[in-house]
């Protein structure tokens, strides 16, 4: 025996239409602004299928909802071998209708991806997109209205990211060691260095060449192997390149 007509309303376009406009006034009330930023890809490595130079030069404020009610998820911060990390885990929701006019249309995107950032001004940390949840609501009335982001703290690693809001601009002005804080960007997307004629690296004034990753022991390993590794002699590791 078939569903009941007058209670099965999948199929009412006028019943779905006001679901969506619920949680989308729902999520302005409850939710929080926060600056999305989609990635870019600059150079795709297409047999590791990654981009290690991506580029973050537009934002947009949306609302979103907050999925956690007792504070950050994941392994948090814990002390490893190679110091300590933070792995902070959120999780977004973000209407479809939300993205859609607001990032959608402008970016050429049918929703959001896997490597876009969100700042999160509450506490002004930074988040990567790692999974996008598009079934988290199981299709009330036979459509769904939102997609869940499942973020880990971003760890930034040499990326561009030139959005003009300076509270997001500073993590590569802080952190950054790479040669697209100083060297010149040509028409085809390549960065370049410009040399002296006695083949020095000319760069930028207001750039700190002393600019390391401040959890990084490089300098701590090569001090603390001086003291047991002499390289006076033939270098032992060399397979005969003297």
């Amino acid at each position: 025996m078939p569903t009941s007509f007058f209670f099965n309303n999948f199929n009412s376009s006028q019943e779905q239409l006001l679901i969506e406009n619920l949680v989308v006034e729902s999520i302005k009330i409850y939710g929080h602004d926060v600056f999305y930023l989609p990635r870019k890809l600059h150079a795709v490595d297409n047999i590791y299928g990654e981009d290690a130079s991506s580029i973050y030069n537009a934002y947009y404020m949306v609302e979103m909802y907050i999925k956690n009610i007792e504070g950050f998820e994941g392994e948090g911060d814990f002390l490893s071998k190679f110091n300590l990390e933070i792995r902070d885990r959120i999780t977004f929701t973000i209407s479809r209708r939300t993205f859609s006019s607001e990032i959608g249309t402008t970016e050429g995107m049918i929703r959001p991806l896997e490597g876009d950032l969100i700042y999160f001004p509450l506490n002004q940390k930074i988040f990567q997109v790692k999974f996008v949840e598009h079934e988290a609501i199981f299709y009330q009335l036979g459509a769904l209205q939102t997609y869940d982001l499942v973020c880990e703290l971003f760890e930034y690693s040499g990326e561009t990211i030139d959005t003009g809001v300076p509270e997001i601009d500073a993590v590569q002005a802080n952190f950054s060691p790479a040669m697209s804080s100083f060297a010149i960007l040509t028409e085809d997307k390549n960065y370049y260095y410009i040399t002296d004629e006695d083949g020095y690296k000319l760069v930028n004034e207001s750039f700190d060449q002393n600019i390391t990753d401040p959890i990084s022991d490089n300098d701590e390993f090569e001090t603390e192997a001086d003291t047991f590794i002499d390289f006076s002699e033939n270098d032992p590791f060399s397979e005969g390149n003297y």
